[in-house]
């Protein structure tokens, strides 16, 4: 399978992936297990998954509550939301970049 094949299927499945968590209430979990995956070495004991697990959910409760929180009132996104999400996108992606340095993936067998 070629490059860009194999790059569209693994996306086609993760996407799959991530709105059949969200539709079983699990989006969460799922990125805690992934998270949990990148950051902890083999043979982490049941304390260390445990608590980085609770770490990240704490910090996806924060965000998500704080979003709701700010969100001005009515049905459609003023001017002032979109400013705010686009922040936070903004934040987020920064640390993305630093993660990934951090935390490269895995190099794929040709």
């Amino acid at each position: 399978m070629g490059e860009h094949k194999r790059n569209k299927a693994i996306e086609e499945a993760a996407t799959k992936l991530t709105a059949g968590a969200t539709d079983e209430g699990r989006i969460v979990e799922l990125g805690a297990i992934a998270f949990l995956g990148f950051v902890l070495p083999n043979g982490a004991s049941p304390v260390q998954l445990r608590e980085m697990r609770m770490a990240f959910i704490a910090g996806a409760d924060f965000l998500f509550t704080s979003i709701m929180n700010v969100m001005e009132a009515g049905t459609e996104p003023t001017p002032k939301d979109l400013e705010r999400m686009s922040r936070i996108h903004d934040e987020l992606e920064r640390f993305r970049k630093e993660f990934t340095t951090r935390h490269p993936a895995p190099e794929r067998p040709q």
